[in-house]
């Protein structure tokens, strides 16, 4: 199933400004012969990181159908999400990468744009893709010009298993992180895991943080210190301090930090699927992951979603989320025409709606969102649509190189071998690093 993350310029972005608007076969990296747009020997590149289930059919029964209207053949490479962003940086700095890419957007997009490695589809946009998702083309946007194209827009919460709460004795869901220890301490009397945490690829532990920052810091220190890429306020070391004390409660599974996020029924989200743990602190793409890892590899009938709790005399508004827009850029050296008639012909209504029934999640395309019925993405779609504002994955947002040490300060703290005041240091020394 599709997985993490994106969103992008500027740090944060108003709802309604987003709302105008997550296996294959062999490939070869790298940039293809040119010809003129309707095949020829032109054949495109595309990596993506739909390893099993329905995602993976999406994209080979999307790959087929833009063949046969067009005669360009799209070959297709399915990457496993934990190894996308390097093998894909690999892949750029060599100059053989693939046509078609996972944008992230945020620094991380920002950065293969500033190092001439995307290519600008400003003017190779169709206008009903464009009216169709709106102001989500601003996730892809880098000084003014359009470097992706959007498939779903994926705020992030926490996911719960209702008969779990019901049987635990937890009336509605938790509004503030006081309440949500009142649920831990109760899921740990009907012997469950509480909270499951895929630790092991640092961004999910880091998770953790970046809604405990969204809660603590106001909108105004948010988005400063993103733009400036930096942790003046001391919110930031307040919200660290916040989720040291959460922590301190025990409330993930044993051994979360060695524990994967995806993939199998192992995993977090494996242990959701097979009622194993409680509640995980996910983004839109978590319910189709869940359904891929069911024993019948169907959307779990138990699950909802409530938002971040608040946290007592945090500054952060308590409707704000937490989220990204997934989607994909072209390679600079890739056939310009061809590739950016690929990223407009899945962004058909049509193919975006096959592509949220596929992912079970929320499609980029307003036109598409009618086919959302999964009750945890509906509620999800509700508090998106009432949210303050947007905040971008903060790891995203601050690039690669931050971000990463960003996740890796997080992680060393709730190991036992880091503090508050050290996720500041390890953001603000990566950031004069550059």
């Amino acid at each position: 199933m599709s997985t993490r993350k994106a969103m992008m310029v500027p740090a944060a972005i108003t709802v309604a400004a987003l709302l105008a608007a997550c296996g294959g076969g062999d490939s070869t990296s790298g940039g293809s012969d040119s010809g003129g747009e309707g095949g020829g020997d032109v054949e495109l590149t595309f990596w993506h990181n739909s390893t099993t289930g329905p995602g993976a059919e999406y994209w080979d029964e999307t790959a087929a159908m833009f063949e046969e209207e067009t005669g360009i053949k799209v070959n297709i490479q399915a990457v496993q999400n934990e190894d996308m962003d390097g093998k894909l940086q690999t892949a750029l700095n060599s100059g053989d990468a693939p046509d078609v890419f996972m944008a992230r957007g945020g620094g991380k997009l920002a950065d293969i744009v500033e190092a001439g490695q995307a290519l600008d589809l400003t003017d190779l946009i169709d206008d009903d893709v464009r009216d169709a998702v709106g102001g989500t083309l601003n996730a892809f946007t880098v000084d003014g010009k359009v470097y992706g194209m959007p498939t779903s827009v994926l705020p992030g919460g926490i996911y719960y298993n209702k008969a779990m709460f019901e049987e635990a004795g937890i009336e509605g869901t938790p509004t503030t992180v006081a309440e949500l220890e009142d649920a831990v301490a109760k899921l740990k009397g009907i012997g469950v895991d509480p909270i499951a945490l895929g630790g092991k690829a640092a961004w999910p532990a880091a998770h953790w943080y970046y809604f405990f920052a969204l809660r603590t810091c106001s909108q105004e220190a948010m988005e400063a210190d993103a733009a400036a890429v930096q942790f003046e306020d001391p919110c930031w070391e307040q919200a660290a301090q916040e989720l040291q004390d959460f922590a301190s409660v025990e409330p993930f599974n044993p051994g979360f930090l060695t524990t994967d996020a995806q993939g199998s029924a192992a995993s977090s989200a494996g242990m959701i699927a097979n009622e194993q743990a409680a509640m995980e602190l996910m983004g839109a793409w978590n319910p189709g992951v869940i359904a891929d890892l069911t024993p019948d590899k169907q959307p779990m009938e138990d699950l909802g979603w409530f938002p971040f709790p608040e946290v007592e005399g945090g500054e952060g508004d308590p409707t704000a989320m937490m989220g990204g827009v997934d989607g994909y850029a072209c390679w600079a050296q890739a056939p310009a025409e061809e590739c950016a008639a690929f990223l407009n012909f899945y962004m058909s209504q049509e193919r975006q709606e096959a592509y949220a029934e596929a992912f079970v999640t929320l499609p980029a395309s307003q036109e598409a969102q009618g086919v959302v019925t999964d009750p945890a993405l509906v509620d999800i779609l509700e508090a998106y649509n009432e949210a303050a504002y947007v905040q971008v994955w903060l790891d995203t947002a601050f690039g690669q190189n931050v971000g990463n040490a960003l996740n890796a300060g997080v992680v060393e703290m709730l190991a036992g071998n880091g503090t508050p005041e050290g996720i500041v240091s390890a953001v603000n020394d990566a950031a004069a690093r550059g």
